[in-house]
């Protein structure tokens, strides 16, 4: 690893996410690892696995994908919850602990839609069948069943279990929350035209297909103190549809603005796969995260093989993005933010942590195969 990023290297600066001083530009970014018990309570193990990465130096690590209700919100087995008062105090055991290694903690707050991994009845914005099968590594087979369209009482009912959800992870001890907006789960499928043919105030433009997510920010911002962060994930690409493009800045435009309006503090933008480059340019001069930049005025979060050390420095120093989310990086290297201070090596990703399965106990194993 080039010495000359020691100390200097601009992911070390502190950054703020709407309230939050962070100690760095670094950030955990959300990955599901199916590791819950059975009824969706955070484990032990769970807590363990997100205060290592604030232990590494890590500013903030947002969860893994939390389900919001118990109706149709839930996209995997072993998938933790933030609906019951055992889901809350599991995830107060893991907020405890990432606290006290210094880092911020922020609850990603996900509906499956027709992307559920284990339900056999689904909602979406329409009654349209999902591209691809499920996945594996998530507990999933087979094709996705044809999901029932989403009715104006589902709607309010996935809004309120958001922000009964978010009220829960305040009280649980999350400095923050994520909505997942992106990667193909319901709110995406309601940004996306072939997945959402509704004629009502939900359907048609992008303005009213980014219309329930606006809500549902506007929402939870109004049910939580000003200091509490309320943030959005979007994407252009998704689990199920990685060749999936906007249509230009202006229907990125329309999304950006808003769920900026609705109350976002940030935006982290997503992209499928490891390179941010395969998803990053909206048109050839001008990236989505830039362009998010501009719209909103926001901090935003870039992934996609932010653990190399030049791509993250090009990133921020090209005003590009305020701060990197990383994924398999950060499984593969916990300390990053740690290693790019001392200048050490940045270790590469072994694939085996997430299959045959994306849990916390096959990754242990696969580690302890390396170590022996």
């Amino acid at each position: 690893m080039n010495m000359s990023y020691k100390t200097t290297h601009p992911v070390l600066s502190p950054a703020s996410l709407g309230p939050l001083a962070l100690r760095n530009r670094a950030v955990v970014a959300p990955m599901s690892r199916v590791s819950a018990g059975a009824e969706g309570i955070p484990t032990e193990q769970m807590a363990a696995y997100y205060a290592r990465f604030a232990e590494g130096g890590f500013a903030a690590v947002i969860t893994e994908g939390v389900f919001t209700d118990s109706l149709f919100s839930r996209s995997y087995q072993h998938q933790p919850g933030l609906v019951t008062d055992e889901q809350q105090a599991g995830w107060a055991l893991a907020a405890d602990r990432v606290h006290a290694a210094g880092s911020a903690f922020i609850a990603q707050l996900m509906h499956g839609g027709a992307l559920s991994q284990c339900l056999t009845e689904t909602v979406a914005p329409s009654a349209v069948h999902p591209k691809g099968a499920k996945m594996a590594d998530y507990g999933g087979s087979g094709p996705y069943p044809l999901p029932r369209e989403i009715t104006s009482s589902d709607i309010g009912a996935v809004i309120d279990g958001f922000v009964a959800a978010a009220r829960r992870a305040r009280a649980a001890g999350f400095d923050g929350i994520e909505v997942h907006g992106a990667n193909g789960y319901l709110f995406d499928q309601f940004h996306t035209p072939y997945t959402n043919l509704r004629t009502d105030r939900y359907g048609g433009t992008a303005a009213d297909r980014v219309r329930l997510t606006a809500e549902t920010l506007s929402a939870i911002r109004a049910a939580v103190p000003s200091d509490f962060v309320v943030g959005v994930r979007l994407s252009q690409t998704k689990v199920n549809d990685f060749e999936h493009r906007w249509t230009g800045r202006g229907e990125a435009a329309v999304y950006f603005a808003a769920v900026a309006e609705a109350g976002a503090d940030y935006l982290h933008i997503a992209s499928e796969g490891r390179d941010w480059r395969q998803t990053a340019m909206i048109e050839p001069d001008l990236s989505v995260t830039a362009l998010a930049r501009a719209v909103t005025g926001l901090p935003v979060l870039a992934n996609g093989g932010m653990h190399d050390p030049a791509r993250a420095a090009e990133i921020l120093g090209d005003g590009h993005a305020d701060l990197v989310a990383l994924a398999s990086g950060a499984l593969a290297n916990p300390d990053w933010p740690q290693r790019l201070r001392d200048g050490r090596p940045i270790e590469k990703f072994d694939h085996r942590i997430l299959h045959p399965s994306a849990s916390l106990d096959n990754a242990e194993r696969v580690l302890a195969g390396v170590a022996g």
